[in-house]
């Protein structure tokens, strides 16, 4: 069990880490032209992206797919895929009629669209026009995500992985060209290329999922909307699923708005969210992504067990990589920070002759201690990834909707009370505090219903996976009070530094698990054969 799901989750994860580090990529170079606080340019862009980057989640990433791939996939239980793809072109025909009828209101009406998401912009008249023109630019990815979403949704559904999590490398191999490609020119102009990468790099990745479904004879023809029961029935899981699904999302949109009344703020809350990003990714969306099909397929074929276990052994995963990322954002935030977006963006701009990098130490300070509280919230983010993919292959959208709404009440409490006490700090305590709710109503919720059932077995390995993770925190602390003569040793460069204590971090922690019994590498090799599934 545990190596099938390592099987498929290795497909997602590989592609997304690369996806992501192509992402750092983009963002080192952002952060080493424009800076964070000390330009508006930043700002704009980084609100401006909210609204794409948030649908392009919801859309290719997880809510959508929450409520489509059970639909899709218990239309296939009979081999009957004719039936399967009228459902699916069905959908794809109103989100068309849908999402159009959304661009093309946000492009009219982009002013207002940008004062409501971003309050404290309507003071700041430069910030406020750059944002509504970088949002103009790229709010028409969005059309180009609810096909990406649908195909994605299809071949998740047919366990083929790989096609769906590669897509969003040719996003970011399109910003970075841009980026290049406009690095010595105004910073105005900068933002501009950054948002026409945006809207080609959605174009390219519909292109990309159109291949795919030809190859997997999956291609769907255009009709005009119909309201089906299968889309009725979408739309009955859809819209509960979606809430749930997207908290996180709703809860980042809440905190644009209550950090845009601090300067630099929504700037140092998108860098960090680049940086934790990563680990939630790799780890909570690829879980989320694999476990959903195989959980419900148990479910439908009446294995009940089977599906328990899934579950069981999907958190074990899902707590053995977030643990270690956790305690290193928590303890080195400061130190991740500066070797990423000074020290390294510093050298990018110098080889391609734009100057050092934008970010400066204050950005430095803000942007560390916002990764420190999300490093706290990652497991709850990874978690809620994992036990909302139990609900949603049960058909179950309403419960997590109700948890996602109060935590979504909560979020928006604690952000805009704290504000004027601790400032922009108050959106990721918010973020985290409604995540760790959320996390607690479902699994208590599963437990009760007799979903969710962890042995002692499971216990004893959490609370050693729990303190292996201690002790890496307890090892990178040392490593930060002694990193100045730590950087001797790697020429210098904090970047390379902080390389080198990734690697080491990940061959102690690995070891230190193993060695207090907090996994079984004879349980994650196998034991037995996985069933046949492709991963194209």
């Amino acid at each position: 069990m545990a190596r099938n799901i390592l099987k498929s989750m290795a497909t997602v994860s590989g592609l997304t880490l690369l996806s992501r580090l192509l992402g750092f990529a983009r963002q080192l170079l952002l952060a080493g032209l424009v800076g964070a606080s000390g330009t508006p340019v930043a700002d704009a862009f980084n609100v401006a992206f909210r609204l794409p980057n948030m649908f392009r989640r919801l859309l290719a990433e997880g809510a959508f797919q929450a409520a489509f791939v059970p639909l899709f996939q218990g239309k296939t239980v009979n081999d009957d895929m004719g039936e399967a793809k009228r459902f699916a072109e069905d959908v794809l025909a109103w989100l068309i009629v849908i999402l159009t009828a959304l661009s093309a209101a946000a492009m009219i009406f982009t002013p207002l669209f940008v004062s409501v998401l971003a309050t404290g912009f309507r003071d700041d008249a430069e910030r406020f026009t750059l944002t509504v023109e970088y949002t103009r630019i790229m709010f028409p990815y969005l059309a180009c995500m609810s096909m990406v979403g649908i195909y994605g949704g299809m071949l998740n559904a047919l366990h083929r992985f790989a096609a769906a999590a590669a897509a969003p490398l040719l996003l970011n191999v399109v910003w970075i060209a841009g980026l290049l490609a406009f690095a010595h020119r105004p910073e105005e102009e900068i933002g501009r290329a950054a948002a026409g990468a945006v809207m080609a790099g959605g174009v390219l990745q519909l292109i990309m999922l159109l291949i795919a479904g030809h190859r997997s004879k999956l291609l769907l023809r255009l009709r005009l909307p119909r309201l089906t029961q299968g889309v009725k029935r979408l739309i009955l899981l859809g819209t509960p699923g979606f809430i749930a699904a997207g908290a996180l999302q709703i809860n980042l949109i809440v905190g644009t708005n209550v950090a845009s009344r601090q300067a630099g703020a929504n700037s140092w809350l998108a860098y960090a969210d680049q940086l934790y990003q990563l680990p939630l990714s790799m780890i909570g969306i690829a879980l989320g992504i694999v476990l959903m099909p195989a959980i419900s397929r148990s479910v439908k074929s009446g294995n009940e067990k089977g599906a328990i276990r899934t579950l069981s052994r999907g958190i074990e995963v899902a707590l053995f990589f977030a643990l270690p990322a956790a305690a290193a954002l928590i303890v080195i935030p400061d130190r991740v920070c500066a070797a990423l977006f000074q020290d390294l963006a510093g050298d990018v701009t110098r080889l391609i002759g734009a100057g050092g990098s934008a970010f400066n130490d204050h950005d430095v300070e803000m942007t560390g201690l916002a990764i420190m509280l999300f490093g706290i919230g990652l497991p709850a983010f990874v978690l809620q990834k994992v036990l909302n993919a139990a609900y949603f292959a049960r058909e179950d959208t309403k419960t997590p909707m109700k948890f996602a709404l109060i935590g979504i009440a909560l979020n928006a409490i604690i952000s805009i009370s704290l504000f004027p006490v601790i400032g922009f700090l108050s959106v990721p305590l918010g973020t985290i505090c409604a995540s760790w709710t959320e996390v607690t109503l479902l699994s208590f919720t599963l437990a009760r219903r007799g979903h969710l059932a962890p042995g002692a077995k499971f216990l004893t390995r959490t609370i050693r996976v729990i303190l292996a993770a201690a002790l890496l925190g307890a090892l990178l602390y040392g490593c930060k009070l002694e990193w100045e003569m730590l950087r001797g040793f790697a020429l210098g460069q904090d970047w390379l530094l902080l390389i080198v204590l990734v690697g080491i971090s990940v061959v102690l922690y690995a070891g230190i698990t193993v060695l207090i019994g907090g996994v079984d590498p004879r349980e994650w090799r196998g034991g037995g054969p996985a069933p046949a599934q492709s991963t194209e």
